[in-house]
């Protein structure tokens, strides 16, 4: 084999991959999201009541 010919996806397996990257940034979407408003919920009740 060449090195430069890689390997070579048959278009179900691409569209496999491409169904499978999608769920993945999905998840990692919702997991940013979860964060950020556990964050918001946990610190943002406290942010009003510092003394300057």
């Amino acid at each position: 084999m060449n090195e430069d010919e890689g390997v070579r996806l048959s278009p179900a397996q691409m569209q496999t991959r491409r169904t499978r990257s999608i769920a993945i940034a999905l998840i990692l979407a919702g997991l940013v999201v979860l964060f950020y408003a556990v964050t918001v919920v946990k610190i943002g009740g406290n942010i009003a009541n510092r003394a300057f």
